[in-house]
């Protein structure tokens, strides 16, 4: 009998096992799984996608699926294996991503999203619902952030993360993973490094503040704000006004041929006049009478209210689908390596086995042909210099 409970004991000790919603590597199967927005936007405006191991990579045989046509809309979704629920335990999206062109402008984020057997896959897009928005959104030099968006069921709204959050801007991969806890924190991971972490109240909207400013105080009329007056004492100097602001330039001659008859009567041109101090304005002195600016007293606000519910970002039926939807200026962008769980030692361990046993061998690959690159360049900008160097030869030879 004791045996049996401590049994019974351990048993209520253990952890949960980790449960996996959704792991998405893309192979040539892919599209059984993930659907292609195609109502959301008109054909013209929507661009391809494609299976493929992008312009550098680790693995030859691993791909993902990445944008093919400038200034295109982008839309693909799939649903998860089982919806997720945030109950009780966290959340964790991650995925890895990748600009193998230089990024002008657009989003490479990818969304949580509800509908369950309503979820409208073709026409999935910019409007649908969401309970999170996540990853990088970069439209020129000033815009460049990841995003970190939460659904509130409290305030039925999607709230932004209120500092920006950094992210990567270079041409080799780069692995995003967001946490949300449900002891209401969080923590944003850039390549298994935490780069932003807090408490869900303290970085977005999801509760009304603690206090509001007094509704029944206000300015005292005898409030004085201004911390400088006139100076009682200071008069305006007698004659003050007539001075010009421009007097004849008295180092200034009628020129010899200047001829009256002809030329009309001759002036001498202004200048500005040294003794003029523009208009008169009093001395100002220090306002004895000066308390400061008032401040609005603060009182407790009785709309708040502390929501432990604050990171059920995929309330009610759970979250049944993922999805890219996207605006790129310039594509080449690659996804890859996705997971949805609820273990954040369950998204590392996928991350060992995907993204960083790949990771050193792309950067070597693209370091390889940075350096490429970089010799064919000086090979042409010498020869330009060889061809302006005949050309100047051949131009002197004519002389």
């Amino acid at each position: 009998m004791k045996f049996t409970a401590l049994a019974l004991a351990l048993a209520a000790a253990a952890p949960a096992a980790a449960e996996i919603y959704l792991k998405e590597q893309f192979d040539d199967s892919y599209t059984s799984r993930w659907t292609e927005s195609t109502t959301w936007k008109s054909a013209s405006e929507m661009g391809k996608w494609e299976l493929t191991t992008g312009d550098i990579y680790g693995d030859a045989e691993d791909k993902g699926i990445k944008t093919t046509e400038d200034a295109r809309f982008y839309g693909i979704s799939a649903p998860l294996t089982k919806p997720y629920v945030s109950d009780g335990k966290p959340l964790v999206l991650q995925y890895a991503m990748r600009y193998d062109k230089d990024i002008e402008c657009g989003g490479a984020y990818i969304k949580l999203l509800p509908g369950g057997d309503k979820f409208d896959a073709a026409a999935f897009g910019g409007d649908a619902p969401y309970g999170v928005m996540f990853g990088p959104d970069i439209c020129g030099s000033s815009n460049k952030r990841t995003h970190v968006i939460l659904h509130s069921d409290a305030k039925n709204d999607n709230l932004l993360i209120s500092k920006d959050v950094p992210c990567e801007k270079d041409n080799v991969s780069h692995l995003y993973t967001l946490v949300v806890n449900p002891d209401n924190t969080f923590e944003v991971r850039v390549d298994d490094k935490v780069v932003r972490e807090g408490k869900l109240e303290d970085e977005f909207d999801f509760l009304e503040p603690k206090e509001i400013k007094d509704p029944e105080a206000k300015k005292p009329d005898d409030w004085v704000d201004d911390a400088k007056m006139e100076d009682p004492e200071s008069v305006k100097p007698e004659g003050y006004d007539d001075i010009p602001a421009e007097i004849p330039d008295p180092d200034a001659s009628k020129p010899e041929d200047w001829d009256d008859e002809d030329d009309g009567e001759w002036e001498a041109p202004t200048i500005d006049n040294p003794d003029y101090n523009g208009p008169w304005q009093p001395k100002m002195i220090d306002n004895p009478d000066y308390k400061g600016p008032w401040v609005h007293p603060m009182v407790a606000n009785p709309d708040y209210k502390y929501d432990d519910n604050m990171y059920k970002v995929c309330g009610g039926d759970g979250c049944s689908h993922i999805g890219f939807e996207l605006w790129q200026v310039k594509s080449g962008t690659l996804f890859d390596d996705i997971i949805v769980t609820d273990s954040l030692e369950e998204a590392q361990a996928f991350a060992k086995e995907t993204f960083f046993k790949k990771k050193d061998a792309e950067k070597e690959m693209y370091d390889k042909q940075q350096e490429e690159e970089n010799k064919k360049r000086e090979a042409e900008y010498a020869a330009m210099d060889d061809e302006e160097e005949e050309d100047m030869d051949g131009m002197f030879d004519e002389f």
